[in-house]
């Protein structure tokens, strides 16, 4: 009895402690395992949906880029609707388009680019963090290129780019944000930050290279004035 009686004391407080957290642990698992096969769903769907209606149009090249721009215009019409979610659904949706055009072998590079221009603008039109959806979207374009054996630095180049001039037909303030964030997003993609973002220019090469020949001729000059002296 004595034994049940310390058990039920303190230690049962703290196991309580303990359970709470286990407890919300598990919601909070449950919860991101959801998310993700909602993400995977959308993936699936727009993967799906892109690829089947460019096989119906039989013209790649020519309908890729429009049936992108038409799916973006889908995700922000939903995000309408529904109030939120184009920052948590702008990664799955562009990859999902990247993936579909790369099915039926249309121009991948192309199209990422113009999935990020179109997410941009987009969430600029909702009132959307401008940054936060270009990074997903650019986080999108590069985890389907990879996954479907594309050439990862085109795509990132031209997803960061796209980001930049979007957000140059929004404002000053959205091409910063939008280069702040993506700096971090490019770091694991070989040479992509600085050949897509602005970098400072040389000053200092051209002069070190005149300098010696000055020096030399005026070294002569001084001996010349030594021997006449």
């Amino acid at each position: 009895m004595a034994r049940k009686g310390v058990a039920s004391g303190t230690p049962t407080g703290e196991e309580g402690i303990g359970k709470a957290g286990t407890t919300v642990k598990e919601g909070v698992v449950s919860s991101l395992k959801g998310i993700n096969e909602i993400e995977a769903e959308i993936v699936s769907l727009v993967r799906n949906t892109v690829s089947n209606t460019l096989r119906a149009t039989g013209s790649v090249a020519n309908e890729a880029v429009a049936i992108t721009r038409d799916v973006v215009k889908g995700t922000i019409q939903a995000t309408e609707e529904v109030g939120t979610g184009l920052i948590l659904s702008t990664k799955s949706v562009a990859k999902g388009v990247v993936m579909g055009v790369s099915d039926v072998g249309g121009d991948v590079v192309t199209v990422a680019s113009q999935t990020v221009k179109g997410a941009v603008k987009g969430a600029a039109e909702v009132g959307a963090d401008v940054a936060m959806v270009a990074r997903r979207a650019v986080d999108g374009v590069i985890e389907a290129t990879k996954e479907v054996g594309g050439n990862v630095e085109d795509v990132a180049k031209v997803a960061v780019g796209g980001a930049i001039e979007a957000a140059g037909t929004i404002g000053n303030t959205a091409v910063k944000a939008v280069k702040d964030m993506l700096v971090g997003v490019v770091e694991g993609v070989k040479e992509v930050a600085g050949a897509a973002l602005p970098k400072p220019r040389p000053a200092t090469t051209v002069t070190r290279k005149e300098a010696p020949p000055k020096a030399v001729v005026s070294e002569k000059t001084a001996r010349t004035k030594g021997k006449k002296g």
